[in-house]
């Protein structure tokens, strides 16, 4: 069984901008990658864990696989590339955004006998996706990915289950979102959140972030 984790550091989560700087940004990333890559490795699922990576990063663990293609088509390529050199073993993709993931979600969702497991992210994404035989499916990002997926594996025949997951589906985009790691994560995205001092923020009862 393999996992691979496609990445971007460059420029990353644009969508914090208002509160992050580019610097900023690219380090959380990394932080949310680290964190990521430990509940693989803590999992003891995988024999093999590849980051998709557009540029040059350290992170421990893992191997990097340098790519300059856009998700859909790096992703696909690999799958392409473990069927070509029949490697047929099952393999988890999953998204470097969602530092909240634990080793026991990993092992629930590769536990499970269907042909093809969906942890869906919010608003219709995709953040995990757990493919039995890499050679009967592709992959289709972007817009409401999860409802592709599901299309893609219907058509071909294969039997689906849907993960359901708070750490799996808590991808982090907006500044809003930054709120869920400070409230329940306790691993290296949290940790550089309360190093930059950025604290709660309450606004008419909502939980938000601000820097303190």
């Amino acid at each position: 069984m393999r996992a691979v984790i496609p990445f971007k550091k460059t420029n990353a989560k644009s969508r914090l901008s208002p509160l992050l700087s580019e610097k900023e940004r690219e380090e959380l990333a990394m932080a949310m990658l680290n964190d990521v890559t430990e509940a693989l490795l803590g999992s003891g699922c995988f024999k093999v864990i590849d980051i998709l990576s557009t540029s040059i990063i350290e992170t421990g663990g893992a191997n990097i696989v340098l790519t300059d293609k856009g998700l859909n088509e790096a992703l696909n390529e690999y799958l392409k590339k473990m069927t070509s050199h029949s490697i047929n073993e099952p393999v988890l993709i999953i998204m470097a955004d969602i530092p909240l993931v634990s080793a026991g979600n990993i092992r629930d969702i590769t536990s499970s006998s269907a042909d093809i497991v969906i942890a869906p992210g919010r608003m219709g994404g995709t953040n995990a996706l757990f493919i039995r035989d890499p050679s009967r499916f592709h992959v289709d990002y972007y817009g409401s990915s999860f409802l592709k997926h599901r299309d893609i594996a219907l058509k071909n025949g294969l039997d689906i289950e849907t993960f359901d997951s708070f750490n799996l589906s808590t991808d982090i985009d907006e500044v809003s979102d930054l709120s869920e790691v400070l409230l329940h994560g306790k691993g290296h995205a949290s940790r550089y959140l309360e190093n930059l001092g950025l604290g709660f923020a309450w606004n008419n009862g909502r939980v938000g972030i601000k820097r303190i």
